[in-house]
Parts: structure tokens; C-alpha cells; sequence
């Protein structure tokens, strides 16, 4: 290599070494520290899809995930679930999930009328932006010890689930 090409590389290396590359200032994406599965109960009053509305707008804001959970206290599938998300035994499998709780013998009337309806319970549905149930949603479950085994994958699948 001539002494020119030689200079030429060198100057080229040592422009290159004062710049600091934009990605390595990011922080890696395995390093940043996941959201915790949250629990928030929805307002013993007040329009369902309004509340919903809110929800899924902070919920965009804060990088998280919403859905609308309903539940009841005499139902033990829910309450396993509701107990292992606020021990935080789900943050791992679902990071960033907001859960917006509903009780179904509370909340029955009006959660109809915003579009959530379920046949059975516990009720994970995906909310429209406008607070409406969009249809896509999972309901009920095993009682005992496997209830949380059943719902997650479950539960996964419809977090995952490809929307238009």
C-alpha cells in the first residue's frame, strides 16, 4: 500500500473514533427493566367505555398493554389469577400488562353495555381505542391449582394475537 493510501486510511479511522454511535447509547432492549404486570379497578361508577377510554390511552402512553379484565370475589379461577398477577408470579410472562378489573356482580349492566359480555368468567377482552370491546377476548377457566397454567397461553395468545 503507498504512503498516500496509507494517511488517507489512517485519517479515515481516526475521523471515525471521535463519533459516538447512536446505537450504542441506547439501552439494550434485554437490559431495560420490564413493567410489572399492574392491576387497576375500574371505578364502582361512571361509563364503562369512558373508563376504558382512559385506560387505553395511558396505557399507549406508558408503553404498556391494556385489557379489560372482569371478575368476581366467589369465582376461584378469577381470584387465583387476580392473586398471581398481584404477587407479581405473571411479570415475567406478561411485562407491561395492565390489567382494568371489573366485578362481574358490580359491573354487570353497564359492561354490557360497552360490548363486554361473556358467557363465562374470568373475562380477558382487548378494548377498541374508543373503549369498546373489539370482540377478541378469552373467557373462563379450571378451578384449582392449574387455573393460571390454563389461562396464560391462553392469555398469551390473545396479547399476540395480529391486529389490522
Amino acid at each position: 500500500m503507498s504512503t498516500a493510501r496509507s494517511w488517507a486510511l489512517a485519517l479515515l479511522l481516526a475521523a471515525g473514533c471521535g463519533r459516538e454511535d447512536p446505537a450504542a447509547r441506547q439501552e439494550p432492549a434485554a437490559a431495560k427493566k420490564a413493567l410489572p404486570v399492574e392491576t387497576v379497578p375500574a371505578a364502582a361508577d361512571g361509563a364503562v367505555q369512558e373508563l376504558v377510554r382512559r385506560e387505553v390511552a395511558r396505557a399507549r402512553d406508558e408503553g404498556r398493554t391494556l385489557l379489560v379484565y372482569v371478575g368476581a370475589t366467589w369465582c376461584e379461577p378469577c381470584q387465583r389469577f387476580h392473586d398471581a398477577a398481584k404477587a407479581g408470579q405473571l411479570d415475567a410472562a406478561f411485562p407491561g400488562l395492565r390489567l382494568l378489573e371489573f366485578d362481574l356482580d358490580r359491573d354487570k349492566d353497564r359492561l354490557r353495555e360497552a360490548g363486554y359480555a361473556s358467557r363465562m368468567i374470568p373475562l380477558f377482552a382487548l378494548p377498541r381505542a374508543d373503549g369498546t370491546a373489539s370482540g377478541e377476548q378469552i373467557e373462563g377457566s379450571i378451578k384449582g391449582d392449574g387455573a393460571v397454567a390454563q389461562i396464560a397461553p391462553r392469555l398469551r395468545a390473545l396479547i399476540d394475537k395480529p391486529r389490522p
